[in-house]
């Protein structure tokens, strides 16, 4: 006889899983109690919502689906906002939660909550199982969901009778068979050629990358497009990366918060090829000014994407690995040399000094002075706020990676999504970059920090106000700083030195590089504290 528990570890073993990320409660200990007699490592947290953002962190390094475990009741609610992060950035997730008995729900009971149906919209599948037998079928099931098609999360909810109870013997199925969940993987052959022919025309024509380009492992297919055909890339926030940053092709982040020759380079071409990305408010805030002179090629492998903010010419459904390949094999095309030139001269014309202030570090430039520092292959992960748009525009990549939460906004993101990217790609430099305020969101992860001993570095951009929220009400509301002032902010270099962290401080760009070299020269994690002008602007 096998035991529910021991099952839902087994199926984790099947999977290949080798970490989860989580917070241990009374209805999740069976199945912690016989996690802990594996080799997979349990990585306690210190709130759940950061194990998610560390599965997520994880999945991301990885390329492959991340795993968070939380108790029921408060414990599984902690989780929604990562779930949810997870979701709007297609990460492939599986959070797997204890639940009360199972003749115990709906009379609430203690800790008790409905957890898959808090879930439902911002969740690819979620199974409330219902017999112990049912376990290796879901747990196939939901690793399977989570990675195919549009990567996301998936939620197991287990009674903790379900997980004590027992079967005869333990057999994982070999295949999936979900009735109507078969995305589709190839392009149809007649939208390829008609995007091909149509581009024969093009005399603009603009590459805009998502996160789904990085996600579907397609970065160097679309490097190689772009490179044939001589069209220029912009990418949104999430397609960061998908290009060098010095790539003369390459020409920055579009939206509101983007560069102002990528935003002139979208708005004036008369055909752009979307690509894994579903181009929301902040990437293209006024589609139909753009829709009126373009021709739009929407490439995603999700169906519902095309078309939902950015009216469709032709669609493309597929998976970007395979639809650029299909491109790649019939494209004969090369961009104008006049339109390339013309981006390169907006490149130019529109490129900003930033302000600085006396006595404080000014963001941008040490940004970009620490792309050059940092080793090959490292991971940046930018917080949310006026931190995010620095990194964004200023951090210069080549073959590293940027991660942040693009689609949801969540703050508190960076560390937590570092701890897992550290413990996914332990021989790489990583770097979590966030503001005051999101620091404190989640500080409490330098005990996990410090438990595990990892090598984490996270810098602080210390501006004493809530950056983002602060530059809108000085636009918008005449400078009433309304709940955005944070008043006797505390000694970060005090709480990191309680954690055993090394730290420093630092008020202007000589110091600060000074103290990011002996940063990363350090084989144990760091805290850099830089003093920010308030004033200093995110663009």
């Amino acid at each position: 006889m096998i035991s529910g528990a021991e099952i839902m570890v087994k199926c984790l073993q099947e999977e290949g899983v080798e970490i989860v990320f989580g917070y241990p409660g009374a209805v999740i200990c069976p199945f912690f109690d016989y996690l802990y007699r594996t080799d997979i490592k349990a990585i306690l947290v210190r709130q759940e919502q950061n194990a998610a953002h560390a599965a997520s962190g994880y999945a991301r390094a990885l390329s492959k689906v991340g795993v968070c475990v939380a108790t029921s009741g408060p414990g599984a609610l902690n989780l929604i906002t990562g779930i949810a992060t997870a979701y709007m950035d297609s990460i492939p997730m599986v959070a797997i939660t204890g639940q009360v008995k199972s003749d115990q729900l709906g009379r609430d009971v203690f800790q008790e909550a409905d957890i898959t149906g808090a879930c439902e919209s911002f969740v690819k599948h979620s199974y409330l199982v219902k017999d112990t037998a049912e376990l290796p079928r879901i747990f196939k099931e939901a690793f399977h969901i989570a990675s195919t098609g549009r990567p996301g999360p998936v939620l197991i909810d287990v009674p903790v009778d379900i997980q004590q109870g027992t079967v005869e013997e333990f057999v994982y199925p070999e295949k999936v068979n979900i009735i109507g969940y078969k995305p589709s993987v190839q392009g149809h052959p007649m939208q390829v050629k008609r995007a091909l022919e149509r581009l024969k025309d093009a005399r603009r024509p603009i590459i805009c990358a998502g996160g789904g380009v990085l996600t579907s492992g397609a970065k160097l297919r679309l490097r190689e497009f772009s490179k044939r055909t001589n069209i220029p890339v912009v990418s949104t926030m999430m397609g960061i990366g998908v290009m060098p940053s010095q790539d003369p092709l390459y020409v920055g982040m579009i939206g509101s918060h983007g560069i102002q020759a990528a935003n002139r380079a979208i708005h004036d071409s008369d055909l752009i090829i979307l690509c894994g990305a579903r181009v929301g408010d902040r990437a293209v805030s006024a589609p139909d000014q753009i829709i009126d002179h373009t021709t739009v090629i929407h490439i995603d492998i999700d169906p519902a994407e095309i078309g939902k903010n950015m009216k469709t010419n032709i669609p493309i459904v597929g998976d970007m690995k395979n639809v650029l390949n299909q491109l790649l094999k019939g494209v004969d095309y090369t961009a104008p040399e006049e339109w390339t030139q013309q981006i390169a001269q907006w490149k130019r014309d529109f490129a900003r000094i930033p302000a600085k202030f006396e006595g404080y570090v000014e963001p941008k430039s040490f940004l970009e002075k620490l792309s050059s520092m940092l080793r090959p292959k490292s991971i940046l992960v930018a917080d949310v706020g006026q931190n995010q748009i620095w990194c964004a525009n200023s951090y210069r990549l080549s073959d590293g990676r940027f991660f942040t939460s693009g689609g949801m906004g969540t703050m508190g993101y960076s560390v937590p999504a570092a701890i897992g990217a550290k413990f996914a790609r332990p021989g790489r430099d990583v770097v979590a970059v966030c503001g005051d305020g999101a620091f404190q969101m989640s500080m409490n992860e330098l005990a996990t920090i410090a438990q595990n001993g990892l090598n984490v570095k996270i810098i602080v951009m210390r501006n004493t106000v809530l950056g983002m929220v602060h530059e809108l009400q000085d636009l918008f509301y005449e400078s009433r700083y309304a709940v955005t002032e944070l008043d006797d902010t505390p000694d970060f270099r005090q709480i990191a030195g309680a954690y055993g962290i090394e730290s420093a401080l630092v008020s202007d760009n000589e110091e600060a590089e000074k103290a990011a070299a002996a940063m990363l020269k350090s084989d144990k994690p760091f805290v850099l504290v830089c003093n920010v002008h308030p004033n200093t602007s995110s663009r």
